[in-house]
């Protein structure tokens, strides 16, 4: 059997049994110096304007995210360094692209946690040199195999990020072409429609014909407007937005079956800086998506919540959810999971959201279903 990449980088580095057993050996004694580690790391995040300013949701988001280093700490000596461990870590490169956090800063992080448990194995090892040779060995190998695996996954996914971009640039050109020459023909057939109406008098039949072809026109020319919206770089008319009042009309504007409820949160007092146009379409596009998903019957809840100085939405569905290969693609444009979907409204979505200094991600939801969070940056906070 070929050996896996994580294999691969435990043989380079060198870990083997006796590191495990070293590191279990030492948990009970460094779980007491977990929340130490954590403050110093965080300290020195604070003094380095850079990594500071990655994080977005500021002090609120570090006491979050303290937490989880404790959570990290703790599998590190705790185990077991199996391949969930491996994509575990991989997690951590990917976040790391996605809120552009440079490479350095890695190099630099892990060099405080091997720095703050160096002084920890010199105290609990004062008089056991040979101990405290293998106990070092040990956390050496175990943070330079964390270390090679982040940077592995911060590679491959900045690779894959500028293949994304290289597509986009790619569709943008074929989009904007194919755009402009449609609206054309459709423009000559919204005529040719008017005129027919005022031509056919009482004929129901040719009437119900016409309202058809109307319909399909429409549909094509929201088609185009989603294209030439993913390749545009249309002002934003930023303004101080109630995110109560656009997520409240982008709920009227859209139809749906009787049995598909629309239950709207308290967002009341959640404020961001945005285009409330632009805005409002995120939502419907979110919400149509949702109602689709759970037709003829189910539910579709929104929610949202202030997180320092962001503000996070989330809209859930009790439809069937999302199949792993295609989510990783699902903000991309000409994906769909839709029979006779094109494919546009997840990607307009995403777009518009990240010109907000935003994000939209998606997650498998609790029970079933879907789950897809917006977070923009709420008013002030860029102050």
């Amino acid at each position: 059997m070929a050996e896996t990449l994580f294999e691969e980088l435990k043989r380079y580095v060198g870990w083997g049994e006796p590191d495990e057993r070293a590191l279990r050996d030492l948990h009970a004694a460094a779980s007491g110096t977990f929340q130490h580690v954590v403050d110093v790391f965080y300290e020195t995040i604070r003094l380095h304007e850079g990594a500071y300013r990655s994080l977005s949701g500021g002090e609120e988001q570090i006491e979050r995210l303290k937490e989880t280093l404790k959570q990290w700490l703790d599998r590190l000596f705790r185990g077991p360094w199996d391949e969930d461990y491996f994509e575990n870590r991989s997690r951590i490169g990917k976040a790391h692209v996605r809120i552009g956090l440079p490479q350095q800063y890695m190099f630099a992080a892990m060099n405080v946690v091997r720095g703050e448990f160096g002084s920890f194995l010199n105290d609990i090892y004062r008089e056991r040199r040979a101990e405290r040779e293998v106990a070092g060995r040990a956390l050496d190998r175990i943070l330079d195999l964390d270390l090679a695996i982040m940077l592995h996954t911060f590679r491959e996914e900045l690779l894959a990020q500028q293949a994304r971009v290289e597509r986009l640039s790619t569709f943008g050109q074929l989009a904007g072409s194919i755009g402009h020459d449609l609206r054309n023909p459709l423009a000559a057939i919204e005529t040719s429609v008017y005129l027919l109406r005022n031509l056919i008098g009482a004929d129901e039949r040719s009437k119900r014909h016409l309202d058809r072809i109307g319909e399909q026109v429409a549909l094509a020319n929201g088609i185009i407007a989603n294209l030439l919206g993913i390749i545009r770089d249309r002002p934003l008319a930023k303004e101080r937005v109630k995110l109560e009042s656009v997520v409240g009309r982008a709920a009227e504007a859209v139809v749906r079956p009787q049995e598909v409820r629309l239950a709207v949160g308290a967002l009341s007092g959640l404020e961001v800086e945005g285009d409330p146009g632009q805005l409002q379409q995120v939502f419907v596009n979110l919400f149509v998506n949702a109602v689709e998903a759970v037709s003829p019957r189910g539910d579709v809840m929104v929610n949202g919540i202030l997180a320092g100085r962001e503000v996070l939405v989330s809209v859930d569905d009790t439809g069937p959810g999302v199949s792993q290969a295609i989510a990783r693609r699902l903000f991309e444009p000409l994906t769909s999971t839709k029979d006779k979907g094109v494919g546009l409204g997840l990607a307009l979505v995403k777009r518009i959201v990240e010109r907000h200094g935003g994000t939209v991600t998606y997650q498998r939801r609790a029970g079933g279903g879907a789950r897809f969070l917006v977070h923009l940056p709420a008013w002030g906070a860029g102050g």
